[in-house]
């Protein structure tokens, strides 16, 4: 049961500059849990579908010409060349600081690491009458990245989506990112590109980045897997495409939700909210807590650490609109409410976190104790980082070597296996009324040759 501090199921914490919700009754929760959830559904998204629409066409028909367009349209600036040139790549590498290159290193060999884990493994197996039955993994042949530019530069999506295409054996790696409005991209985004080994880099984001990947121009390859988080207009666009390529997801805006005790240090939860919140305006961070101090003091933590942030306006949008606390009397209250969330990111500062984290189902990732923040696996904890959003961590996963390849099923029945498995076959076509399905097995039946 949730602890009532007073009538009200919400309380609105006021302070000078932050508003953040405290609830305390468990039906108001799961409403705002919802409300989160659904915060890109509804009007926003149904004005972005037909502005998808009309772009995907538009670049299914007219090819670079219309990315051209787009670019000049939305990123500000004319290109003569979509693609990177390889010589600027390299540069971009040579001349970022020894300090980061080491980081950059330090980062792709961790997640080189634990991907070359995820590897499938082929299956081989002779049934009882000498049947040889199997499956077969491969990579598909060429996959596209996408990269996000505008509020930020990710050299780490860059790393997390071309490290498991590698280990694939994926032979030909695809990325594009939107540019500055001098047609610039990120210089570390292009460091991390080199060292990830990726083989053509455009200046090119948005929905008809996704087309271009999808559907092939003159100059960018159509990819057979696209992979990578975007805006609302990328998500969309990889929920249209897909089919005629495969995505790894459709990626929401960004979120954390951590589960705290008294075991929290105050400092630790405010600095991971916000480490959520800068991402998006439509970021979400959250907290529930068994400690009632902890969730009085945190508005005024937050607002503290807020003080000459250099992200302040996105970090104050995403937590007064998307920001939430909310009072449980134990642990098993929080734990059913966050898996009614399923979070994309799941931190557990609790004393017992590895205890705790066996009571959790749906989450895109567990992040246990104080010393390892959501930030770890952003960069270098190894697991991708590229995972569910919006309560679909109740059915889907993190991104990994698997999204590159595809299996291959392989029978090969002997005479004798054909033999004594023949009727039941025959019987079951005909339950399905498949005449051809049937004669196809009597054809071969021992009888006829």
């Amino acid at each position: 049961m949730m602890r009532t501090i007073n009538k009200n199921e919400v309380q609105e914490t006021h302070s000078k500059k932050l508003t953040i919700k405290i609830v305390t009754n468990t039906d108001q929760a799961q409403l705002e849990l919802k409300r989160i959830t659904d915060r890109t559904s509804g009007n926003l998204q149904n004005k972005a579908i037909k502005v998808v629409d009309d772009i995907l066409e538009n670049v299914c028909e007219r090819g670079d010409k219309a990315l051209k367009e787009y670019t000049s349209r939305f990123d500000g600036f004319l290109a003569e060349n979509l693609q990177v040139p390889s010589d600027l790549i390299l540069k971009a590498w040579e001349e970022t600081p020894r300090k980061l290159k080491d980081s950059l290193l330090l980062a792709k060999k961790r997640i080189e690491k634990f991907h070359s884990l995820q590897v499938p493994k082929d299956i081989a197996y002779t049934g009882p009458y000498g049947e040889s039955l199997g499956r077969r993994w491969s990579p598909v042949e060429k996959a596209g990245i996408y990269v996000p530019g505008g509020r930020a530069a990710y050299p780490s999506t860059v790393l997390m989506n071309a490290i498991p295409a590698s280990v694939a054996g994926v032979k030909e790696t695809i990325m594009v990112s939107p540019a500055n409005s001098q047609g610039e991209l990120n210089q570390t985004v292009l460091a991390a590109a080199h060292i990830a080994n990726i083989d053509k880099v455009f200046r090119i984001g948005g929905a008809q980045a996704i087309g271009a990947l999808a559907y092939g121009t003159e100059s960018i390859p159509k990819a057979d897997v696209i992979t990578g988080p975007g805006n609302i207009y990328v998500t969309l666009a990889k929920k249209k495409v897909y089919g005629i390529v495969g995505i790894d997801s459709l990626a929401g805006p960004s979120e954390i939700l951590i589960i705290a005790d008294q075991s929290a240090k105050l400092t630790h939860v405010a600095a991971d909210m916000l480490a959520q919140s800068e991402h998006d305006p439509l970021a979400s961070a959250i907290l529930i807590t068994t400690e009632k101090k902890l969730a009085e003091k945190l508005p005024a933590e937050i607002e503290r650490q807020l003080m000459n942030h250099p992200r302040f306006k996105i970090c104050l949008e995403s937590i007064s609109n998307w920001g939430l606390i909310i009072l449980c009397d134990d642990l098993e209250t929080c734990a059913k409410l966050s898996d009614s969330f399923a979070p994309e990111h799941l931190e557990l500062l609790v004393k017992e976190p590895r205890i705790l984290s066996r009571r959790i189902k749906n989450a895109g990732a567990i992040f246990m104790g104080p010393w390892s923040p959501e930030a770890i696996g952003d960069y270098l904890g190894g697991p991708n980082h590229t995972l569910p959003t919006s309560g679909t961590a109740r059915f889907a996963g993190a991104l990994g070597v698997e999204t590159f390849m595809k299996n291959t099923s392989l029978i090969d029945f002997s005479k004798e296996a054909f033999n004594e498995n023949q009727d039941a076959v025959i019987d079951l076509a005909n339950s399905e009324g498949l005449h051809s399905h049937a004669e196809s097995i009597r054809v071969r039946s021992a009888k006829s040759f």
